[in-house]
C-alpha cells in the first residue's frame, strides 16, 4: 500500500485531514521511521491509541530480546550516555535527546522525542517505548506515549557508563561523546545554512591516539583560538568515507591548561584489517604496488566542480572544458586484501619524475596521454610502498587518499631475520 493511500486510510479512520495527515506520515517516515510505527504515532497524535495490527499491551523484555519487530516494548536499563542536539522536523527545530541504554544483557540505542531529564548514570523503567530500524539494528523510541521512571538503586551492567571517548573509538553513529583534544587545524567558512547564511568552523583534532575530522556548527571561539580543548556532548557522522566529529549549539567547550600529546598516524596491521574496520582518518599502510589503474597520469578537471571530466563531459555540469591535472590510482597489495591509493598532482609529479607541463610534452610528442600512465607504471609497480592518508570504505572496498607515499628501501631479509630474532627471543 503506497503512502498515499495509508494516509487516506489513517485519515478516514480518524476523522481529520487527509492532507494533514499525509504531510506528518511523509515526516516520520523522512526520518526512516518504519511505516508501521509511523501510522501508530499518528493514532495516539490524533487520539486513536489502537494500532493496525491490533497488538496487545508492550512486552516487558531485556535489551538483548528486543528486535527490530518487538513493536512496543517495556524495559528496565541504565543510561550509558545521553546527548542533546536540534533537528529540523515539520518546517520547525525540534530538541531531540539521543543516547544508549544498557542492562545485564546489551545495550541498545534510543531517540527520546520529549525531555524526560534523562542524565547519563541514571536507572529507568522505561515503559511503552517503540521500536524502530536504524541502520539495520533496533532503536528505541520514546515519546508522549512512553513513560520513564528513575530508580533509586543503580542497574550493574557490564559498560562504561559515561560519554568519554578517544578519537580512535569514536564511530559514526556516536551521541553524547566527550574528547579531550588538540585543535590541528582550523578554518572559518560561510555556508548556505537551514536558516540562511552562518559561519561554522572545520578542520582537524587529534590526541594520542589519532586525527578525526571536525565540523563546528557554532563557530565557537574557544575552537577558532586553537589549543588544547575539552567537548562534550559532540555527535559524530560519517564524512567522505570516514568519522567526523560535529559540535553543535548543545555542547560544550572549555579549554585545558594541559597539553594533549599527540601521536602518529595509526599502523595498520595489515590491509585486510584496515579495510574491515571501516573508515580511517590518518592510517599508515604498507605493500607492494601491483598494478596503476586506469584514469591515472594525465586527467582533465570540471572547472565548476573538480570532478574528473570524461571526453568533455561533467557527471554534473554537461560539457566543459577541462583543466588539466594528474592523479594515480595505484592497487597496493600486502597479501591480506588490497586497497586503492590515489596520488594527488604533488605525489603524481613525484613519482612522474616530471611536472605535469613536461607530462603534456610528452603526451603531445606521442599523441597519446596515456603514455603518461605508462611511464608512471614502470616505476611503482612491483616496489613495496609505505603510504599514509585517509581510508574510506565503500561497497567497492578501501581508498586510501594519500599523504605520503614512499618507497620502503630496506631489505625484506633483514626485516624476516629480525622477525625471527624477536619471535625466538
Amino acid at each position: 500500500m503506497s503512502l498515499d493511500d495509508r494516509a487516506e486510510e489513517l485519515a478516514s479512520d480518524l476523522g481529520v485531514d487527509k492532507q494533514e495527515v499525509k504531510e506528518d506520515l511523509e515526516n516520520l517516515v523522512s526520518y526512516s521511521v518504519p511505516m508501521d510505527e509511523a501510522v501508530q504515532s499518528l493514532r495516539r497524535k490524533y487520539g486513536d491509541g489502537s494500532s493496525s495490527g491490533g497488538s496487545s499491551s508492550p512486552t516487558a523484555k531485556d535489551v538483548a530480546d528486543v528486535t527490530t519487530e518487538s513493536g512496543n516494548v517495556t524495559l528496565t536499563g541504565r543510561v550509558l550516555m545521553v546527548g542533546r542536539r536540534s533537528i529540523r522536523y515539520q518546517g520547525e527545530d525540534q530538541t531531540i535527546y539521543e543516547g544508549e541504554l544498557a542492562d545485564a544483557t546489551g545495550k541498545i540505542d534510543f531517540t527520546a522525542w520529549n525531555d524526560f531529564g534523562l542524565e547519563t548514570g541514571d536507572t529507568l523503567q522505561v515503559g511503552n517505548a517503540g521500536v524502530r530500524e536504524w541502520d539495520g539494528q533496533p532503536e528505541l523510541n520514546l515519546g508522549e506515549s512512553t513513560s520513564v521512571s528513575k530508580l533509586e538503586d543503580p542497574l550493574e551492567v557490564p559498560y562504561d557508563v559515561g560519554g568519554d571517548r578517544t578519537v580512535r573509538d569514536l564511530s559514526p553513529g556516536d551521541r553524547g561523546r566527550t574528547v579531550e583534544v588538540t585543535i590541528e587545524e582550523v578554518e572559518r567558512r560561510t555556508i548556505d545554512g537551514r536558516d540562511g547564511e552562518t559561519d561554522i568552523l572545520s578542520g582537524v583534532l587529534a590526541d594520542e591516539t589519532g586525527r578525526l575530522p571536525f565540523t563546528d556548527w557554532t563557530a565557537n571561539p574557544v575552537i577558532e583560538n586553537g589549543g588544547n580543548v575539552r567537548v562534550e556532548n559532540a555527535y559524530v557522522r560519517e564524512y567522505r568515507g570516514v568519522p567526523e566529529l560535529n559540535v553543535s549549539e548543545f555542547s560544550t567547550v572549555t579549554e585545558l591548561d594541559r597539553d594533549i600529546e599527540v601521536g602518529d598516524a595509526v599502523a595498520a596491521d595489515s590491509i585486510f584489517d584496515a579495510v574491515v574496520g571501516g573508515g580511517v582518518y590518518d592510517v599508515e599502510l604498507s605493500g607492494n604496488v601491483i598494478d596503476v589503474r586506469d584514469g591515472s597520469g594525465l586527467i582533465q578537471r570540471c572547472p565548476e566542480c573538480n570532478r574528473v571530466v570524461q571526453n568533455g563531459q561533467c557527471r554534473s555540469h554537461g560539457e566543459v572544458e577541462g583543466e588539466d591535472d594528474m592523479r594515480v590510482k595505484a592497487i597496493l597489495d600486502d597479501g591480506t586484501a588490497t586497497t586503492t591509493v590515489v596520488l594527488d598532482r604533488d605525489l603524481s609529479e613525484r613519482v612522474y619524475g616530471g611536472t605535469l607541463e613536461e607530462a603534456k610534452d610528452q603526451a603531445r610528442e606521442a599523441m597519446d596521454q596515456k603514455v603518461v600512465a605508462d611511464s608512471i607504471r614502470e616505476e611503482i609497480v612491483g616496489p613495496e610502498f609505505r603510504v599514509r592518508g585517509h581510508l574510506s570504505v565503500d561497497e567497492y572496498g578501501g581508498n586510501l587518499d594519500a599523504s605520503t607515499f614512499e618507497r620502503v628501501e630496506d631489505d625484506p631479509a633483514d626485516r624476516a631475520r629480525a622477525f625471527l630474532a624477536e619471535v625466538n627471543a
